[in-house]
C-alpha cells in the first residue's frame, strides 16, 4: 500500500465503476455515497481504491476513527475478541470487556457526581435512549435544542436537528415538544455576552411556549458541528446547568 497520496487512473478507475453500477442495482439509494471509488483497503490516514488509488481519509468513518484505520493494537484487539465469541447481546448474556469499558468511562468522565455508562452503535442511537431516560426520570415530555444542531437520522434524533437540507427534507411531520433556542456563537451573534443573550431566550422559552417544569432535558453539543464548529464561551454550560437545576431539568 502507498505511503502517501497517489492517483493512478481516472476517478472512478475501472474496477471502481464496474462495483459501483453494481451497487445501483443492488443497493437501496437511501445510501449515497462522497467518493466515487470503491475502497479495498486502508491504514492510517489512507485510503486505496480497487484501481490503486490513495487518498488521504479527511473524513475517518464520520468522526469514529481516532487511532486511523487498522491500526495494530485495535486489530489485535478485535482479533483476540472474535477468537473468544463475537456477540451475546448484552442484555442477555452479559460479558467482562462491557463492564470494563463502561467503568472506564465513567472515571475518565469529569465530574463529582456518581455516573453510569451505556453503550450504543451510533450517536443517534445514544440521543434516543437519553431521551427515553430524560423523560422516564422527570415525568415530563418536552425537549430543548439547539438552532444549527446536528443530533442524528432516526426520527427523535431527527426532529432535534436543526438543517433541513439534507436531512430533514421531505420526513415531515417530526416528534412534538421539541423546543429551540440559538446556540451562544461568540463570532456571528453580534451580542457583547451570547451566553445571557441565550439566556434570554430561555425565559422568552418557558413564558411563551413552554413550561420549565414541562422540559425533560436540554439536548446540546459541547462544539456545534453541524452548525458551523461554533465553540461557546466559556461560562455557557456553567450558565445552562444552573438553568436546569433550578428547572429541575
Amino acid at each position: 500500500m502507498s505511503k502517501a497520496p497517489t492517483i493512478t487512473h481516472a476517478i472512478p478507475g475501472p474496477k471502481s465503476k464496474a462495483l459501483l453500477a453494481e451497487k445501483q442495482q443492488y443497493v437501496a439509494n437511501a445510501i449515497g455515497i462522497h467518493l466515487p471509488a470503491v475502497v479495498q483497503r486502508a491504514e492510517g490516514a489512507l485510503l486505496t481504491d480497487v484501481d490503486g488509488n490513495t487518498f488521504l481519509d479527511l473524513s475517518g468513518g464520520v468522526g469514529c476513527l481516532n487511532v486511523g484505520h487498522s491500526h495494530p493494537k485495535v486489530v489485535a484487539a478485535i482479533t483476540d475478541q472474535a477468537r473468544r465469541f463475537t456477540h451475546t447481546d448484552f442484555s442477555v448474556a452479559p460479558y467482562e470487556p462491557y463492564i470494563r469499558l463502561c467503568q472506564r468511562l465513567c472515571r475518565l468522565a469529569p465530574g463529582p457526581r456518581p455516573k453510569k455508562a451505556i453503550l450504543f452503535n451510533s450517536g443517534t442511537e445514544a440521543v434516543e435512549n437519553a431521551v427515553k431516560i430524560a423523560r422516564a426520570a422527570t415525568g415530563r415530555a418536552g425537549l430543548v435544542a439547539f438552532q444549527g444542531a446536528f443530533h442524528g437520522r432516526t426520527y427523535m434524533s431527527l426532529s432535534l436537528t436543526s438543517k433541513v437540507e439534507p436531512y430533514k427534507k421531505n420526513f415531515g411531520p417530526f416528534m412534538p415538544e421539541v423546543y429551540r433556542v440559538p446556540f451562544p456563537d461568540p463570532y456571528r451573534s453580534g451580542e457583547p455576552d451570547p451566553t445571557r443573550m441565550v439566556m434570554r431566550h430561555f425565559d422568552d422559552l418557558f413564558t411563551t411556549h413552554v413550561q420549565a417544569d414541562r422540559v425533560a432535558a436540554i439536548v446540546v453539543e459541547p462544539v456545534l458541528g453541524e452548525g458551523g464548529f461554533v465553540v461557546p464561551p466559556v461560562n455557557f454550560f456553567k450558565e445552562l446547568r444552573a438553568l436546569a437545576d433550578r428547572h429541575g431539568i
